[in-house]
């Protein structure tokens, strides 16, 4: 798929060592590179490119087998430039439910931005997972 540039693809394993130097999270050495690899491995991470790596989606059915964006990262450098909005809006296109279901830290405005732009609503809140900070489920219908 391509959207003002952007050109999003499944990765493959031969991307695991950039994408997993890519993103901040991954080079702590914590269990974030293990989900990374792991979603590479099942076929469920999407990349963003504009010329160069600018983001990446996490996306699969694990979720009461519906759709489920778990992970979507931007590099800070291509915020706001259309790779996050692309990014969800492909998953929705290829997401096999009439519902797609994401979430986000309430502190995380960005992210609560941008899904509302996409029409996304709130559908539930999560406590206890990230110490003050509740997560916050949308759900976006997609047909019907």
């Amino acid at each position: 798929m391509s959207l003002a540039n952007i050109v999003i693809r499944l990765a493959t394993e031969a991307d695991l060592v950039t994408l997993l130097q890519f993103d901040p999270r991954a080079r702590q050495g914590d269990a974030h590179g293990d989900f990374i690899q792991r979603a590479v491995r099942a076929q469920s991470c999407y990349l963003a490119f504009q010329a160069e790596l600018c983001g990446y989606v996490i996306f699969d059915y694990h979720f009461f087998e519906l759709g489920f964006v778990s992970t979507l990262y931007v590099d800070p450098a291509w915020r706001q430039r259309g790779v996050g909005q692309a990014l969800m809006q492909y998953v929705a296109s290829i997401c096999q439910t009439d519902k797609l279901f994401t979430s986000t830290n309430l502190s995380n405005q960005p992210m609560q931005a941008l899904l509302a732009k996409l029409g996304y609503k709130l559908s539930g809140v999560i406590h206890d997972l990230d110490e003050g900070d509740p997560e916050l489920i949308y759900v976006k219908l997609l047909r019907g």
